[in-house]
């Protein structure tokens, strides 16, 4: 009895690749993240039962062997190792690999005893300043786990996108009534069903992630190429903003839910240690220069935001809307962002943001005055004249944005969308949420003869595909017939097309 007793207090803390699983570990697929020249992310996480308390794990470190190789076979083997999937961490596993070849295809995967992932493929970016004749990559988001398929995920895989950018929505906190209701006030039809109740606490959040990416359309789209995301509302709670949410909790207290949906959040996201989630929150702004053709900013518009003016929603005006104090990125991002586009480092500029820009008036009625959703940049005029400014004669900035379920293309300009032309902004409708949608949302033409700066609007779910060359940015609306039913057929809406040194957008 005291010799088994002494053997196994001297048992290895770490459970090594011998030790086998009741069921396949990898069940949540794996992914890659934030190409940069010289390699990527890839992302793995162990739950062999992704909706059991610790995904199914025991509470001990894993080994887990990682390789990466120049050929969908395997064959040729240019970078692995090992790494430790920890339990502090719902046994998730972030390898930064390094010292890659630039602009090409690499393929990836996980092993840990007889188990083996699914292989992924990740591509790397141009060195920056590198000539570059096209680039095409895809934009999506906002993917409510109960209000449709990710069928359109699948199709974004076939599309063959350099990398996918993610606007946030990744998860939704909340759950519906078994008969939601849609945008026009009528039942619509239940698809699937959130496991859980509505999310405060970590374990919530690691089974919600847990539940998203059992999906195999959403692991086909992260196999198919490396992810820049980036988060929204949802991730954490409808509408917060800085320590602000819309239970009204003390700051303190909803600090501590935060704190746990930023750690699921990098859990479940092939994200740089860059990102690692600390008591100040999550590094998650940053930048990617891809050859000399696009210079990609990725943009942070919750943590450092000011209140939402006029107590939030959809409002008329009020004077808070003209705050001069109120921030959307905070004057550290804001000052980063200045300096960043004053380097002028390639033929295109981006921001890859979460929130619509378009000062968009929503009357679709016989209201008196102008209505804006002050959850946008429509509630903040003095942060978005700012950034306007800051892109003041460039001729290049392309704003991607999600958050509105809706497409939209159209033109951003100064004074409050009456002055000059600066920029064009591309609203990327949802992946599922509100689910199927139409082609045009009732008083669509209302909003159009309100707002002459917006070119085009689509009320499909899908995402975007942008094609990018010297001369012309060509953004592709791609949208699928349904997502409440198996098999949508995929289709382009809409495509819109800017010209290099033209602050201008022609949809056909």
């Amino acid at each position: 009895m005291i010799g088994a007793t002494a053997a196994m207090i001297g048992a290895p803390a770490i459970l090594r690749a011998q030790q086998l699983f009741a069921a396949y570990p990898f069940r949540l697929g794996i992914a890659a993240g934030d190409p940069a020249a010289d390699g990527f992310v890839i992302w793995t996480r162990l739950a062999p039962d992704p909706l059991a308390e610790h995904g199914g794990m025991p509470m001990q470190p894993v080994e887990v062997e990682w390789q990466v190789a120049t050929d969908p076979r395997f064959a040729t083997l240019v970078a692995g190792s090992k790494a430790l999937a920890r339990p502090e961490l719902a046994h998730s596993v972030h390898v930064e690999v390094a010292g890659l070849q630039p602009d090409r295809p690499y393929w990836y995967r996980f092993t840990v005893g007889s188990e083996r992932s699914t292989a992924g493929c990740a591509r790397t970016l141009p060195i920056a300043g590198a000539s570059l004749d096209r680039l095409r990559f895809a934009v999506a988001g906002c993917q409510n786990y109960e209000d449709g398929l990710y069928t359109a995920y699948r199709h974004l895989a076939a599309d063959d996108p350099a990398f996918v950018f993610h606007y946030g929505d990744y998860i939704y906190e909340g759950r519906s009534a078994p008969m939601p209701v849609g945008y026009d006030g009528k039942p619509r039809r239940f698809v699937r069903e959130h496991a859980g109740q509505k999310l405060f606490d970590l374990a919530d959040y690691r089974r919600r992630y847990a539940q998203y990416k059992t999906d195999p359309d959403l692991q086909a789209a992260h196999a198919a190429a490396a992810w820049f995301v980036t988060f929204d509302d949802h991730e954490i709670e409808n509408n917060w903003v800085g320590e602000i949410d819309q239970e009204k909790d003390p700051p303190e207290v909803f600090a501590l839910r935060r704190a746990a949906a930023f750690q699921a959040y990098y859990e479940h996201m092939p994200l740089r240690r860059s990102a690692f989630p600390g008591p100040a929150g999550m590094q998650i702004y940053r930048r990617a220069t891809v050859g000399n053709l696009l210079d990609l900013h990725l943009l942070d518009t919750r943590q450092f935001r000011t209140d939402q003016p006029c107590d939030d929603g959809f409002k008329t005006r009020c004077a808070g809307w003209a705050d001069p104090a109120a921030q959307v990125m905070g004057r550290t991002q804001e000052a980063w962002l200045a300096n960043a586009l004053k380097q002028k480092k390639a033929r295109w500029n981006a921001l890859a943001q979460q929130v619509m820009m378009m000062p968009l008036d929503r009357r679709t009625g016989d209201e008196p005055v102008p209505i804006r959703n002050m959850d946008s940049w429509g509630g903040y005029d003095a942060p978005r004249e700012r950034v306007l400014k800051m892109v003041e004669g460039l001729g290049n900035m392309v704003v991607l944005t999600g958050d509105e379920h809706q497409n939209y293309a159209g033109v951003l300009r100064t004074d409050g969308g009456q002055g000059d032309a600066v920029a064009v902004e591309f609203v990327g409708t949802s992946i599922t949420s509100g689910g199927d949608g139409a082609d045009r949302r009732g008083g669509e033409d209302r909003i159009r003869a309100r707002n002459p700066f917006l070119a085009w609007t689509n009320d499909r779910r899908g995402y975007l595909l942008c094609d990018v060359n010297a001369d012309q940015w060509k953004t592709n609306f791609r949208t699928v017939d349904t997502v409440t039913r198996p098999d949508g057929v995929i289709k382009t809406s809409g495509t819109a097309i800017v010209e290099h040194g033209r602050a201008a957008v022609k949809v056909t």
